[in-house]
């Protein structure tokens, strides 16, 4: 038992610190997500839910960084017994909230471990009742595992990564995530990723009876009553299946996708952040003038983000494309991406500004 204990130990607290880094890397993509669990909670359970949609980003890095906090205090086992409950707490919730999410097929991604490893609703709370039973074996194993240090050392060695753990994150939402798990990091190739990397295969399930039964080939016995068609290698799909441009013209996206082009995306009009347009506008003439295409790609209506655009002086042509796919493409309203034949050559948040020799630079770099 001593030996599962410390086992448990070690990967309880790996785990947590690695779920919590992967978050607070990206703390808008944590608080996007838990605005999404607040809408289904809303509607579902309590309307109340609605009112914590403001500080989904506060309790973004705040959970992020009690994961980080809680991990690390385990391993250097720093007040063990009140850590382990506020563990216990903590993982209840979470396993609330995957069981939820994949009983009532809600939230199809928890989000667990961010951009970084995707994992179904049902793998989400497999992972949460393990961690539970180790949780609670801990709880009452917790003789095995005396102390290693001073109390004081492991208070100052806690109290430091909380510190640190807020820092990271706040960093992370004024600039941008250190590291980008998404389709759209810089360096790659958008239009190859809206390709898939080998013909997709399906499979036919059909019912028959009340069993269900599945077919490389669609049967031509008209007793069997299709159900659904499954990709047989999902993992070999296009990567990225909704990137669209277009206004009241058509459809942009091949244009968008060709040529030298410095996109400003906004987001939504209403929460976008105008404190840095002057250095913007700046760019966007000095791009014009050195053959670079400026344009503006929000999801606000034309009416609001032409009283917008007025406001800023935002002088770029704009087009419309779907909001969640630009906040997935850069976690800042505004944000620039620079484009070199639809391969990303360079993301920056609106408080890191480029000039255009930076971005001329990002344009010659070879790949």
């Amino acid at each position: 038992m001593k030996f599962i204990s410390k086992f448990f130990w070690l990967f309880v607290g790996v785990l947590f610190i690695f779920s919590g880094l992967i978050k607070i890397n990206d703390p808008v993509g944590t608080a996007i997500k838990l605005e999404e669990y607040f809408e289904v909670f809303s509607t579902d359970i309590a309307p109340f839910f609605k009112n914590l949609e403001p500080y989904s980003l506060f309790l973004s890095i705040f959970l992020s960084a009690a994961e980080i906090v809680l991990g690390v205090a385990l391993l250097v086992r720093y007040q063990l017994k009140a850590v382990l409950w506020l563990l216990l707490i903590m993982i209840m919730f979470f396993t609330f909230l995957t069981f939820y999410s994949a009983y009532f097929n809600k939230v199809t991604d928890c989000g667990c471990f961010g951009d970084a490893i995707k994992l179904t609703p049902w793998e989400s709370f497999t992972k949460d009742v393990v961690l539970l039973v180790m949780i609670l074996v801990l709880l009452f194993t917790q003789k095995y595992l005396p102390p290693i240090m001073r109390t004081s050392s492991g208070a100052i060695i806690t109290i430091i990564t909380a510190a640190l753990s807020v820092v990271v994150g706040w960093y992370a939402y004024e600039h941008l995530p250190y590291i980008d798990f998404r389709a759209y990091k810089v360096g790659n190739n958008i239009p190859e990723l809206m390709k898939p990397s080998a013909p997709l295969r399906y499979k036919y399930v059909m019912t028959k009876g009340g069993e269900e039964h599945e077919f490389e080939e669609y049967p031509m016995d008209t007793t069997y009553t299709f159900k659904e068609m499954l990709a047989v290698n999902p993992e070999d799909g296009p990567k990225v299946t909704d990137f669209n441009v277009w206004n009241d013209e058509g459809d942009h996206t091949q244009e968008v996708l060709s040529g030298n082009k410095l996109l400003i995306l906004v987001q939504n009009v209403l929460k976008a952040d105008q404190q840095n347009f002057e250095s913007i506008n700046e760019l966007v003439k000095a791009a014009e003038t050195a053959g670079i295409t400026p344009l503006v790609i929000t999801s606000s209506s034309s009416q609001d983000f032409g009283a917008f655009r007025h406001e800023v002086n935002l002088a770029a042509p704009y087009y419309f494309g779907d909001g969640t796919v630009l906040k997935t493409i850069i976690r800042s309203n505004p944000g620039l991406v620079l484009l070199q034949d639809g391969v990303v050559k360079g993301k920056w948040h609106h408080n890191d500004t480029p000039d255009i020799e930076e971005v001329k630079e990002a344009l010659a770099e070879e790949e």
